[in-house]
């Protein structure tokens, strides 16, 4: 081959990292191991694929060229590989998931640890984040997200509970000091504590009652990033800072302890529960089929 298959493969993982340390932490190697391949691999193509400053590692044009026809490549070769998983008494290697943060606080829970217990050759990686990937390409062998943000060519089959709530609360000191609204317009005039995308879009608040929806874009002292910070916008709502809106089983535990009441109950809307989903190919990862096997025995 022109160029060391391990060299090959270092090169993607520090692409898709955007740098030589998370690679090495990913691919439990060494930065100076994965500095050298690339180097050598540059070296031999005769090319610059990625360009290096003190705060990022970004493919040139190039590279990204490499990567985009490396990717799918890669894959096949450990497709083939994993037949061999089939001759073993136990799948093992290792399984790369891509989640929203909500289900890694909600749902991974009640799964990984029976999971981790029947499979104790598979090694689960679980990477929590709320924009949405191409799972492929962040080097993923599957995701969790919900039926609204599903690529259509991949496969889905549904994980956790097959419908959810969002709900609406706050604290009781602070709804006694401001008032209970009695309609999600009434949000417009309370301290409501919100979310923004990594997109940059804020997150809209919609109610449903008797076929009647309503959307509302309150305001408040408090906006947090989707995911990464919803602890902080819950602690603020149980000290009273204002209002949220989160998934009711995140908010259940303070709901049942009284440090929450719920507002607007009879207007919480429901949706459908999230999907595993995964590319349509034809040979599965060992680890990945356990675990979708896994899943759909639950």
């Amino acid at each position: 081959m022109t160029a060391e298959l391990s060299d090959l493969t270092a090169f993607v993982a520090v692409a898709r990292a955007g740098g030589f340390r998370d690679a090495a932490r990913l691919t439990n190697g060494s930065a100076s191991g994965l500095s050298e391949a690339v180097r050598r691999l540059e070296a031999r193509l005769g090319v610059r694929l990625l360009n290096r400053t003190t705060r990022s590692v970004a493919p040139t044009e190039a590279g990204a060229r490499l990567l985009e026809r490396l990717g799918p490549a890669l894959g096949e070769v450990e497709a083939a590989l994993d037949v061999v998983n089939g001759f073993r008494d136990r799948p093992a290697g290792t399984l790369r998931l891509n989640v929203p943060v909500s289900a890694a606080r909600l749902l991974l829970p009640r799964i990984v640890p029976p999971f981790l217990a029947a499979y104790p050759d598979i090694i689960l990686e679980v990477v929590a984040e709320d924009s949405f990937v191409d799972i492929l390409a962040a080097g993923c062998d599957a995701g969790i997200r919900y039926d609204e943000r599903l690529e259509q060519d991949m496969i889905a089959v549904p994980i956790g509970p097959r419908m959810q709530r969002f709900a609406t609360a706050a604290a009781p000191a602070y709804l006694d000091r401001r008032g209970r609204p009695d309609h999600p317009r009434d949000l417009l005039g309370h301290a409501c504590l919100r979310g923004r995308f990594s997109s940059g879009a804020m997150l809209v608040w919609e109610y449903e009652r008797d076929g009647e929806v309503v959307k509302v874009e309150p305001g408040g002292p408090l906006i947090v990033s989707v995911g990464s910070a919803t602890e902080l916008v819950v602690d603020a709502a149980v000290a009273g800072s204002g209002i949220i809106e989160l998934f009711e089983d995140w908010l259940r535990p303070y709901l049942d302890s009284g440090a929450l009441e719920p507002v607007l109950e009879p207007w919480w809307p429901s949706f459908s529960g999230p999907f595993l989903y995964y590319p349509g190919r034809r040979y599965l990862p060992a680890p990945l089929r356990a675990f979708i096997d896994f899943v759909s025995r639950r």
